[in-house]
């Protein structure tokens, strides 16, 4: 059998980027080009679709997407089964409530806050630095400039970009490309590292000149349109990649395991099932009224995580369930947390339980959260 190596494959257009028999080789081979988890908003651990409301919060939506409002208006943010073709899925931000006039540092914006290991090879703030694409799906009710920005984890150095929607209520295609950030601090381990905003509101402070990266903190695009101004405005996202390059390769599609696999590094949810279904594994009672359970991460969690919670209850196969009066870590890291399960009475010390969700209510879960 003949072989040929090749440091690389070259498109027509000249990037670095080509599909050979279904496997991506970009940059020197190397797969996960795309910078960005759940681009395509396919994970939605949190919500399964439901809306969730953005009225003067900071919240997570979609995995690994957060939305920001610091206005009078308010929004919300949904999984969207409405998509460009080669999509199934796209997040639909809804404007449920007009902002009248913006000060100059309000802000309302959809977010991704991008792990520093994620993109330490971009090497920002050195001379080494590379330049990135940006490339996305959007459509909404209303037409005009929209802005956005890149920024570094202090937000104070960014990169305000702006983009055109020209028909409403049609897919349209972008690519904003990203000049080699030389200067800035960056961060590049476990912390933030980078965060990609789509700008839906923004005060006159909040905004910078589009297409270079200045030393200023930037939400959006000097001359954008503000979503926000219109009461019923939709907008959807989809297709988002963040690539090293000057060049918009297609968009990555990575397996739905792989891809969940990867937001689960930063957000895990057990539970919301049709059947009693075990959250963890078993732990010994101390007292009547104490169990320490184990949670083993299915991934290594950025950072050890917070805990929350709805319902749920602690469960011996031969004892039977007994609700939860509280749960909270004992001990966690990035592989598993020991959990303390109290309830009221009834517990036998050195007998093993689990904490259980219930058929009867499946809105039980438990939550950890090592979200940047």
């Amino acid at each position: 059998m003949s072989q040929v190596n090749t440091n690389a494959i070259y498109d027509a257009s000249g990037g670095q980027s080509a599909q050979l028999y279904g496997v991506s080789m970009r940059y020197g081979g190397t797969n996960f080009v795309n910078r960005i988890i759940n681009g395509d908003m396919r994970i939605d651990q949190r919500n399964a679709g439901a809306a969730v409301t953005v009225d003067g919060a900071s919240v997570y939506t979609l995995d690994r997407w957060r939305a920001t409002d610091v206005t009078s208006g308010a929004f919300t943010v949904q999984q969207s089964s409405v998509a460009p073709s080669g999509f199934n899925n796209s997040s639909l931000i809804t404007v449920t409530s007009a902002a009248g006039s913006y000060a100059s540092t309000d802000q309302a914006d959809f977010i991704q806050r991008i792990e520093g290991f994620n993109i330490a090879d971009f090497a920002y703030g050195t001379a080494s630095a590379t330049p990135t694409t940006l490339s996305f799906w959007v459509r909404s009710s209303v037409t005009g400039s929209f802005g956005g920005a890149l920024q570094n984890n202090n937000e104070n150095y960014s990169f305000p970009f702006l983009f055109t929607i020209s028909a409403a209520n049609t897919w349209e295609y972008k690519t904003i490309a990203v000049s080699s950030a030389t200067a800035g601090t960056w961060v590049t381990n476990n912390g933030l590292g980078l965060v990609v905003r789509f700008s839906l509101a923004a005060g006159s402070s909040r905004l910078g000149t589009a297409g270079a990266w200045a030393a200023a903190d930037h939400r959006g695009a000097t001359g954008q349109t503000n979503l926000l101004s219109t009461s019923g405005a939709t907008f959807y996202l989809t297709g988002v990649q963040l690539e090293a390059g000057a060049v918009a390769t297609p968009f990555e599609r990575r397996p739905y395991g792989t891809e969940l696999q990867l937001a689960q590094r930063y957000y895990l949810r057990y539970g919301t099932t049709t059947t009693d279904s075990p959250m963890t594994t078993t732990g010994a009672a101390s007292n009547t009224t104490v169990a320490y359970p184990i949670a083993n991460f299915p991934v290594t969690m950025r950072a050890a995580p917070t805990l929350s919670r709805n319902g749920c209850y602690l469960y011996n196969p031969a004892l039977g369930g007994t609700n939860l009066t509280n749960l909270t870590l004992s001990a966690a890291n990035t592989s598993y947390a020991m959990l303390a399960a109290t309830v009221a009475s009834g517990l036998t010390s050195q007998n093993t339980y689990f904490v259980s969700s219930s058929a009867a209510n499946p809105s039980h879960f438990i939550d950890f959260s090592a979200e940047l």
